[in-house]
C-alpha cells in the first residue's frame, strides 16, 4: 500500500498543486507528447494539475489516470470535465495493485509520486509490468536538498528540514530527485537519461514569485506548520521566522532557485536481456 499524503489534502493543497502546475508547464512539460493513438497511464494524478497538460499536450493520445484518494480521483475527473478534455479516463486504485493486466500500457508517466513512497524500486518495477516491451516511462521529481535563496536564511533552512523530516517519518524522501537515475536502472530499465529542470525567480519574473516561490514552494513549508510544531522540530516562533524569511525572499531584491529531475526510460524490448 502508498503512503498517506504527507501534505494533506485539504482545499489549500489542492488549490498549491494547481499553482505548481501552472507556474512550472513549460519548464516541466514542453517536452513531453505521445504519439496519437498511444494508450498512455499516469500515475498519482491527483487532483489532476499535472493531467491537464498531458491532456493538452497529447490530444490524440488516450490517457488512464489513477490514485489511491477516491477524492482525489473525483477532483481530477471534475477538472478535466471543466477543461473540456475527452482523452482521460480515471480510475481509483493503488500503484502497488493496479487493474490492468501486464503490458497494457505504451507509456507511463509519474510526477511527485515516488518522493511518497517507503519502496521507489518496487513501485518502478510494478509499472514496468504495465508496459508495453519498449514502451517508455517519464518520472519527474523534486529535490528539497536543491534549494538556495537570497537574502540566505538559517530560520528558512531550518523550516525546510522539518518539512524533508516529517516526509522522511511517512516513508517518504523529499530528496528523492537525486535519486531518479539509479532508481530507474534499479528497476530495470534501458536507455535512462535524466535532465535538471532548475526554476530561477526573481523580481523580473514577477508570475513564478506568485506562482512558485509564494503559491507553491513557501506555501508547501508553511502548510507543515502544525506538524512539525507538534512533532517538536520546531518551536512556533522559529518557524514563523523561517517563513518570514522565506518570503522575504519574493521581495524586490529576494531570488529562489530550485531543482527537479525529469527522467525517462524504456523497457527492454521483449528477448533482451534484463
Amino acid at each position: 500500500m502508498s503512503q498517506p499524503y504527507v501534505h494533506g489534502y485539504a482545499p489549500r493543497e489542492r488549490e498549491r498543486l494547481e499553482d505548481q502546475a501552472d507556474a512550472l508547464v513549460e519548464l516541466l512539460h514542453a517536452d513531453t507528447a505521445y504519439p496519437a493513438g498511444s494508450r498512455v497511464l499516469e500515475v498519482g494524478c491527483g487532483v489532476g494539475a499535472q493531467t491537464i497538460q498531458l491532456a493538452r499536450r497529447s490530444p490524440g493520445a488516450r490517457i488512464t489516470s489513477v490514485d489511491v484518494s477516491s477524492e482525489s480521483v473525483a477532483a481530477a475527473r471534475e477538472k478535466v470535465t471543466a477543461a473540456g478534455l475527452t482523452n482521460v479516463s480515471f480510475r481509483q486504485a493503488d500503484l502497488f495493485a493496479l487493474p490492468f493486466p501486464p503490458a497494457s500500457f505504451d507509456h507511463v508517466f509519474v510526477c511527485f509520486v515516488l518522493e511518497h513512497l517507503r519502496r521507489p524500486v518496487d513501485a518502478l518495477l510494478s509499472l514496468r509490468s504495465q508496459l508495453t516491451p519498449g514502451g517508455t516511462i517519464t518520472v519527474i521529481e523534486g529535490d528539497h536538498g536543491s534549494t538556495c535563496f537570497h537574502p540566505d536564511s538559517a530560520a528558512a533552512r531550518a523550516a525546510i528540514a522539518c518539512q524533508v523530516e516529517l516526509q522522511r517519518r511517512a516513508g517518504g524522501d523529499a530528496l528523492i530527485g537525486r535519486q531518479v537515475y539509479p532508481l530507474l536502472i534499479a528497476a530495470g530499465y534501458d536507455d535512462v537519461r535524466v535532465t535538471p529542470r532548475q526554476v530561477y525567480v526573481d523580481s523580473s519574473r514577477p508570475a513564478l514569485v506568485d506562482g512558485f516561490t509564494c503559491r507553491t514552494f513557501t506555501a508547501m513549508i508553511e502548510g507543515v506548520r502544525e506538524s512539525a510544531v507538534n512533532a517538536g522540530l520546531a518551536k512556533p516562533a522559529e518557524f514563523d521566522a523561517g517563513i518570514h524569511d522565506l518570503k522575504r525572499t519574493a521581495g524586490a531584491d529576494g531570488v529562489f532557485c530550485y531543482t527537479f529531475f525529469k527522467g525517462t526510460g524504456r523497457k527492454p524490448a521483449a528477448g533482451s536481456a534484463v
